[in-house]
């Protein structure tokens, strides 16, 4: 809704503008989010954090109650809902996301629970696309996805998405699992991606009336694939400080990419069409982080698994430098503490076990942030399909 009053309510050379307040909004919210959440959670406990949207969304209501102009309720509109189609959309979203959110618990399609909701929700989609084609008051316009510039920025949102969520859900996990950082220190660690937008979206705005945004979409996805490429040769060593100029590089990236792809993509749209053009974009945006999560916390659990087999077959009883390691380490703890040989021997081989997972641990983080950056490039490629919009044209004009 916030993006379509931008679209309907602002006329198109201020809409930049808008969409810069509402990128900041939507890319600044998941940075600073854990920030400020692991901040509440060390300080007031945990449950602060469902408490958290009371103020600003009382906010927000005083905002709109005394800036938006009042109109008569249409309630004779319920008539011509496209209940069918909501319905539909409910049910296909709604299995898709717990698909989703529980495949890697349930050990994916070996589970009969999410077969069944995977059925339900192809089926739930299917469905939902053919009544909003026939419909003659869709619930959203489809159709819009045959537009150039719309199917390309909805692409790139996808993948954006992918990235954006997958990020803010693997950075933290690699931090927690690997360097045994509270909420508290991910939060602070996650702010360098929240602080430099701050500073930078509002100047988008302005950049797009001397720069083809086309370059400037292009500029961010592949500061965004850069950030997650300068991770790929991680070790155990990598931590706070080490992301720190990844975090810089994610977050001057994101600046650039989200305004100016989001102009591209609704330039010309109607203000019909505005509300199908942002719940298309949202949504596209949305599950391209669900399924991102999904898609990476697989991936992860399978490198992982698969580094771990590849380090053990590398250690050898056999091996005069293995058993070389392993007598050094029994010795170490026979004088702390084991109480005999065989278990000072023990200690040894869990110790060796622990420091295998732990590096075939810190390489799937790296292939993780790999798979990220290829999505980034990807995204990147969608920036030879746009055509440049006469209003993105007009706008750099004035």
């Amino acid at each position: 809704m916030a993006f379509t009053l931008i679209m309907i309510l602002r006329p198109p050379l201020l809409q930049p503008v808008g969409i810069a307040m509402c990128a900041m909004a939507a890319t600044v919210a998941p940075s600073i989010g854990p920030t400020l959440g692991g901040w509440l959670s060390a300080t007031l406990g945990w449950q602060t954090i469902f408490y958290i949207t009371i103020p600003p969304g009382l906010l927000m209501i005083a905002l709109l109650a005394a800036s938006l102009e009042r109109a008569p309720m249409q309630l004779g509109l319920l008539r011509q809902g496209d209940w069918l189609g909501m319905l539909a959309m409910a049910l296909g979203l709604g299995s898709l996301q717990i698909v989703l959110e529980e495949g890697e618990r349930e050990d994916w399609f070996d589970s009969t629970l999410i077969v069944r909701l995977a059925a339900i929700a192809i089926l739930s989609l299917a469905l939902f696309v053919w009544i909003e084609l026939r419909s003659p008051q869709p619930l959203v316009n489809l159709r819009l996805l045959t537009r150039r510039n719309f199917l390309a920025g909805a692409a790139a949102m996808f993948l954006l998405g992918v990235a954006l969520f997958g990020s803010v859900f693997i950075q933290p996990l690699y931090l927690s699992r690997v360097q045994g950082y509270s909420s508290h220190q991910i939060g602070l660690v996650l702010a360098w991606t929240g602080l430099p937008q701050f500073l930078v979206i509002p100047l988008v705005p302005l950049l797009m009336k001397r720069l083809d945004p086309r370059c400037l979409v292009a500029v961010g996805f592949a500061l965004f694939a850069a950030s997650n490429l300068l991770l790929i040769d991680m070790s155990r060593d990598v931590a706070a400080d080490q992301m720190l100029v990844p975090d810089i590089v994610r977050a001057l990236g994101l600046a650039l990419v989200v305004t100016p792809l989001m102009a591209l993509a609704v330039a010309g749209i109607e203000a019909a069409d505005a509300p199908s053009a942002s719940s298309l974009l949202t949504i596209t945006r949305n599950l391209g982080g669900a399924i991102g999560i999904a898609v990476l916390q697989t991936f992860l659990s399978r490198r992982e698994q698969f580094h771990a087999s590849r380090l053990s077959e590398a250690l050898n009883l056999f091996d005069a430098g293995t058993r070389a390691r392993l007598d050094e380490l029994a010795q170490y703890f026979m004088a702390h503490g084991a109480g005999d040989p065989p278990a000072a021997w023990r200690e040894a081989v869990a110790e060796i076990a622990a420091r295998v997972h732990e590096q075939a641990s810190v390489m799937a983080f790296a292939d993780t942030f790999l798979l990220m950056g290829a999505a980034m490039i990807a995204a990147l490629a969608t920036a030879t399909i746009y055509g440049r919009p006469k209003i993105v044209k007009s706008a750099a004009a004035h």
